[in-house]
């Protein structure tokens, strides 16, 4: 069975080897693919967290890639079949994709924990004022504060 898996998986390797497609002539280039992907993907994430936001602001997610990188929707759907038919380099643009979407996560939660921080250390101070508030009235004689 081990054998049969592993003719099957080199016959799968070598079949992908092959370029299925010829390169298109207005082939967009990996680092732009990798950009409008991973713009792609946050807002398709924004789009299933609250459509609303989207459709508020008149955002069409397709639309604006096409707008914000120049290009069309053939010469999009073109450079993704070129390269979904190279799996290595089709897997190394994903792989882009997925660093660039995991730095920028990491960055969005160092900025929460910053902002947290920096409100617990307001809340404390305010607690800290009032209470120094409190106790300076109480050393003033005013005995109903509490």
């Amino acid at each position: 069975m081990k054998k049969v898996i592993a003719i099957l998986l080199l016959l799968f390797i070598s079949s992908c080897a092959e370029k299925l497609l010829d390169k298109p002539d207005n082939l967009i280039p990996k680092d732009k693919m990798v950009d409008i992907l991973n713009d792609l993907a946050i807002l398709n994430a924004a789009k299933s967290t609250n459509a609303a936001i989207l459709r508020n602001h008149d955002i069409e997610p397709m639309q604006y890639i096409f707008t914000k990188f120049e290009i069309d929707s053939l010469q999009f759907v073109e450079s993704d079949r070129y390269y979904a038919s190279i799996p290595e380099e089709h897997e190394k643009i994903y792989i882009a994709v997925e660093a660039k979407l995991a730095k920028e996560e990491e960055r969005l939660s160092n900025a929460k924990k910053e902002r947290d921080s920096l409100n617990r250390v307001k809340k404390e101070a305010e607690r800290i004022q009032k209470q120094i508030f409190k106790d300076s009235l109480s050393k003033s004689g005013n005995k109903n504060i509490r």
